[in-house]
């Protein structure tokens, strides 16, 4: 039988998105909920009364709708006893908090980007970082997204910061970080970890992580020309969820790289 899989915002321009990429795996849709008040239009799926509701009808739900959503979203999720791919960005401390709460009672997926080629760059940062010491090599990580995104540095910038401070043997919260510099600043701090946001057009996604030494400078970058690479990635994660036990992965666990 096909995987029913819901998708919260299902009538959003990323629902409409993981609605067909799920239809193209061989899944079915069990239905969708309503990101924001008067969304509507011809639905691939019923749109349903609440995220409670989309659990019941559903196997696994998809979410990329709002950070705001996440904590209730999750909570649903462990109430209904069914798994939850969240791809939503910009979660606070208490949201993280509230989705790893959750992931002690059913699987989640939980990744700052779904696109595999993301995730392979994600690995790497983490193996160059082990390997150029932060004394000699200072991490620069520059992002532009669409001029409608909402978040800065975007939930990808940070995750390649975390990766970055893994591979120093350290967080992101140590090593400290520096971003929108203006004025007179003062140095830069050694083992910082530096970001830069730009925000313009509909770019979907670009982000490169710079190692910045005396004498060379090393570059990882990567570029997204279609959302559907997230859809595509998140369906994907759905049907690799069945018959996990609760826990909380993310892509490289996905893609076989954890």
């Amino acid at each position: 039988m096909p995987v029913r899989i819901g998708i919260a915002g299902l009538a959003g321009r990323m629902g409409r998105l993981l609605a067909e990429e799920a239809l193209a795996a061989g899944a079915s849709l069990a239905g969708g909920t309503r990101a924001r008040p008067g969304e509507a239009g011809d639905l691939p799926a019923p749109l349903l009364p609440d995220i409670a509701a989309l659990f019941a009808a559903s196997e696994v739900v998809i979410d990329f709708t709002h950070a705001s959503a996440a904590a209730g979203h999750a909570a649903a999720a462990a109430a209904a006893g069914k798994p939850l791919v969240l791809g939503t960005s910009g979660l606070d401390a208490a949201a993280e908090a509230a989705v790893a709460t959750a992931a002690g009672r059913v699987p989640i997926v939980y990744a700052a980007n779904f696109a595999p080629g993301v995730n392979l760059v994600l690995a790497l940062a983490e193996r160059m970082a082990a390997a150029l010491p932060a004394a000699q090599y200072d991490a620069e990580i520059l992002e532009m997204h669409h001029r409608q995104k909402v978040d800065a540095p975007s939930g990808t910038a940070v995750a390649l910061g975390r990766a970055v401070a893994r591979g120093r043997g350290t967080t992101l919260e140590a090593a400290g970080t520096e971003s929108g510099r203006d004025g007179h600043t003062g140095a830069r701090g050694t083992g910082r970890i530096g970001f830069a946001a730009l925000r313009g057009g509909q770019v979907v996604g670009e982000h490169m992580l710079l190692f910045a030494g005396a004498s060379e400078h090393i570059a990882l970058t990567h570029r997204s020309f279609d959302r559907r690479v997230y859809a595509t990635g998140a369906v994907r994660a759905a049907l690799w969820l069945q018959g996990r036990p609760p826990g909380l992965y993310d892509m490289k666990h996905v893609l076989g790289m954890a």
